[in-house]
């Protein structure tokens, strides 16, 4: 028996990979995050598979109908949103299974940032502008944060944020990022990346709490911000595929 951790994605069903949908399809057993995994990702459970959604569910009683199936030899589908190893909550998961001696399995799945890119219709490491990614959120009413990852820490680096959890915290992100980025820095808010109500909010760092506030998007957004998002900072070619400059799979430059 193992339980498998899967991504499902950020909320589209098309974007499950073939093994999370093979795994879904042959599990007795599913357990899926409904407030934030649609139900169509797991309508292709087998028919009379054990489906339930646990979002009303506490951390006890998920475990409890994992050991239930455990004790009948049964595997389950346990099914997050997004990446589960990006705030999947899965690691006091494991740690319970590790200790009633249960076998597991991470299966990744596309995590919303990258998700929110692909709407953004864009490339968030540009030569020259942004060559790394900083995944973070804000603390709000969840877990604390370490005390070395603060948003001003993150700013320093002028690179491109993606914030999870920060949808109202925005005027605390404003206050804390310009004075890195500048209050004409690209930002974007990506409302529930994948699902059919998904809503894309272009701005700036000036301006991107009003126009979010008008929306009345108040949850289940992604923020997206950096000088990478622009579309007039002029970066140069990419080396890898510069006809000037030879690497292994391509030892001679073009004349």
């Amino acid at each position: 028996m193992t339980v498998y951790f899967i991504g499902a994605g950020p909320g589209d069903p098309e974007l499950l990979t073939l093994k999370a949908a093979r795994l879904i399809k042959a599990c007795p057993v599913c357990l899926f995050a409904g407030s934030l995994v649609p139900e169509e990702v797991v309508s292709i459970a087998p028919e009379g598979a054990l489906v339930m959604d646990t979002a009303p569910m506490h951390l006890d009683e998920t475990h409890a109908e994992i050991v239930k199936a455990h004790e009948k030899g049964q595997d389950v589908a346990r099914v997050h949103s997004g990446d589960p190893s990006l705030y999947g909550a899965i690691a006091e998961q494991i740690r319970r299974l590790k200790a009633d001696g249960i076998d597991y399995e991470i299966i990744p799945g596309v995590p919303a940032y990258t998700a929110a890119a692909a709407a953004l219709g864009q490339e968030l490491t540009v030569p020259e502008v942004a060559q790394s990614i900083v995944l973070t959120r804000m603390s709000m009413k969840s877990t604390g944060m370490p005390a070395g990852e603060t948003l001003d820490n993150f700013g320093r680096t002028g690179t491109t944020l993606a914030i999870h959890l920060g949808i109202r915290a925005l005027r605390e992100i404003e206050r804390q990022l310009i004075p890195h980025y500048g209050a004409d820095c690209p930002a974007a808010v990506i409302y529930r990346v994948g699902w059919p109500d998904q809503l894309i909010i272009r701005g700036t760092l000036s301006d991107i709490r009003a126009k979010a506030r008008d929306a009345k998007i108040t949850r289940t957004a992604l923020i997206l911000l950096g000088p990478a998002l622009s579309d007039d900072h002029g970066f140069p070619d990419s080396a890898l595929y510069d006809a000037a400059k030879p690497h292994v799979l391509r030892p001679k430059a073009a004349v």
